[in-house]
């Protein structure tokens, strides 16, 4: 048996690369799972390579991280996951080799095998889904809240002007305008960006493909690879940018307020968060604008994943910039 998956060497790009049995075998060793039963590589995901594995044990998932991904960036979010599962969130967790180690080494990359979680993402999610998702992120900061270990977010505005510079002279060929577009928009930023908001350990990705959900309601959360400390309500952007647009652009007022009013139930806003609602929208906006437009210039033709339309939060970054206030995301008057 030779599993194939997706192996992305210098961007989040997905390429292919072989595990074979004795590789496979030789990893296992470390651990108290029993034999390998099943062993398939999965499509989804870009960022790192991962394995469905099934064992006398049960069912798993084998990841490997790519360079994106950093070897001492590992112990956050490993340890991060079992915190936060302590405390109630249903999240994957790491199983621990036999010498307590939460990762290892697997073909030169290090790799952990990671609990399995039952659900199906949704592909269009509903006012309810959305609702599940903010009162789910809110318990998640209020569960990450004593979290010991902290992580700087490396795709904050640093980095938007380090992958901007990347793209920029490539930028036009995506779509004509796109370079003046997304320097305007970054200075724009730069000169308003909030600060001086509550802080706290935040997903950072929390797209719908990366919640399940069972029978309606939330069974879990994976991916947890961008997670680092950043303001509370700029990880409630991201899901507004995630989980409250429409395939046609158009942003659903309805979603809007139901994740928010489900996020607030549970971890109140503060004032100067609602404020800065809109201009945290933008950012995140701008962020998976950059990485997307990042993976569509460097793409690789024979991966199996192919790159998401960076247009896609070119259209939701000018919802954006006419937002009037909060209000525009269904918070009430």
């Amino acid at each position: 048996m030779t599993a194939k998956v997706k192996l992305g060497i210098t961007s989040p790009m997905a390429v292919y690369t072989e595990v074979s049995d004795n590789e496979l075998a030789e990893f296992l060793r470390a651990f108290d799972l029993g034999e390998p039963l099943g062993f398939k590589g999965i499509a989804e995901g870009v960022e790192n390579s991962n394995f469905f594995l099934q064992t006398e044990r049960g069912s798993f998932i084998l990841t490997l991280y790519e360079k994106r991904v950093r070897r001492e960036d590992l112990p956050f979010f490993l340890s991060l996951l079992e915190h936060l599962s302590k405390k109630g969130i249903a999240c994957s967790l790491p199983v621990r080799a036999r010498d307590g180690e939460m990762w290892r080494e697997l073909n030169g990359r290090p790799a952990a095998i990671m609990t399995f979680l039952p659900g199906l993402s949704p592909r269009r999610p509903d006012a309810a889904q959305c609702a599940e998702a903010g009162a789910a992120l809110a318990r998640l900061h209020l569960a990450g809240a004593d979290f010991a270990m902290s992580r700087p977010n490396t795709l904050s505005i640093d980095g938007w002007k380090a992958l901007a510079k990347q793209c920029d002279a490539k930028a036009n060929s995506v779509k004509m305008g796109l370079g003046a577009f997304v320097a305007a928009e970054l200075n724009t930023l730069q000169a308003h960006w909030p600060s001086g908001l509550p802080q706290g350990v935040i997903h950072a990705d929390m797209f719908p493909d990366n919640v399940f959900f069972v029978e309606g309601k939330l069974s879990g959360i994976i991916d947890f690879y961008f997670a680092c400390n950043d303001a509370l309500a700029y990880d409630v952007a991201v899901c507004l940018n995630a989980w409250c647009f429409e395939s046609d652009g158009s942003f659903n007022i309805t979603k809007g307020r139901a994740l928010l009013t489900a996020y607030r139930a549970i971890r109140p806003f503060t004032p100067n968060e609602v404020a800065a609602l809109p201009w945290l929208a933008r950012g995140a906006a701008l962020r998976f604008l950059l990485t997307r437009l990042y993976d569509w210039i460097n793409r690789d033709d024979s991966a199996l994943v192919k790159p998401k339309d960076p247009i896609e939060y070119m259209t939701k970054l000018r919802f954006h910039q006419l937002a009037n206030g909060a209000a525009s995301y269904g918070w009430p008057a």
